[in-house]
């Protein structure tokens, strides 16, 4: 990666406190990050969601937290105006019956959300768990038709025109066990299809720091080399994404370096911005 004085460098992917399982003060991460020479660091948190059940998630925030997320990332924005770009997003996950809702707060007061696909249909329900709505947690998939259901929801939710780049979309590699034909198939359809429309795909460095531990379990683990290497064939485009959830994590300028090299040698696009939010490459 060229010299952050050459390249500013910009995260999409900064959760909060209020998922629940972050550390810090929104403020904590602007400052390191204006240290680091970031030229943006977007919030994306956890999505709450209108639920139609009493159900609590113990992974995002509430809904009646967002308002206060919102004032405290726009008062950030101004408070740090001139020094950095502090643009608001949500990570989301494709849930159909609440893609109306999203839709109209993403018109109302949103400039970005990121499809971060953890669940089949709806978390309700123990976390890791099935439910009888489908709340599968994409992440402990094992088996060849939990790919395949990760692959059917992801591809519906990036055709609703309504994210603007994938998150982890390597996902559903994260326990399995080995890259066989069928994550071949799923990695080929989920990058055709982000080809096709325009969405890049995030190089997530959550995923990078994890990577050594998952390995040593037997699980495949995300960023998934053969993964990215099918990206790479087909014309993708990547972004790096931190998915930061600790402030110092905006400090590891280092894991930009190496995932930019290793993008670099499979001769990936590396886009270093967003597009519409400053874009360019």
């Amino acid at each position: 990666m060229d010299n952050p004085g050459a390249r500013p460098l910009r995260n999409y992917h900064t959760h909060t406190w209020r998922c629940q399982h972050a550390r810090g003060t929104e403020e904590q991460y602007v400052r390191n990050a204006i240290a680091a020479g970031y030229a943006v660091l977007g919030f994306a948190d956890h999505t709450p969601w209108p639920y139609q059940s009493d159900f609590v998630s113990g992974m995002r925030m509430r809904l009646d937290q967002f308002a206060d997320y919102r004032q405290t990332v726009l008062r950030l924005r101004e408070a740090y105006a001139g020094q950095i770009e502090i643009p608001l997003g949500l990570e989301c996950e494709a849930f159909p019956e609440y893609t109306p809702w999203l839709r109209d707060l993403k018109a109302e007061c949103l400039d970005y959300i990121l499809l971060g696909n953890h669940y089949d249909f709806t978390d309700e329900g123990d976390h890791y768990a099935m439910h009888p709505s489908g709340g599968f947690y994409f992440g402990r998939a094992t088996r060849p038709e939990e790919i395949r259901r990760y692959a059917e929801r992801t591809l519906d939710g990036m055709r609703t025109g309504l994210y603007d780049y994938v998150a982890h979309p390597d996902l559903f590699l994260h326990a399995y066990p080995r890259f066989d034909a069928e994550c071949r198939a799923v990695s080929r359809d989920l990058c055709q299809a982000a080809r096709d429309l325009h969405l890049p795909l995030e190089y997530n460095l959550l995923g990078v720091m994890r990577g050594p531990a998952d390995r040593a379990r037997g699980w495949l683990g995300y960023p998934c080399g053969e993964f990215w290497e099918i990206a790479a064939e087909t014309g993708c485009d990547a972004i790096i994404g931190l998915d930061a959830h600790d402030p110092d994590a905006v400090l590891r300028t280092d894991l930009f370096e190496g995932a930019r090299r290793t993008l670099d040698a499979l001769h990936l696009r590396v886009l270093n911005a967003l597009p519409g939010l400053g874009g360019g490459l």
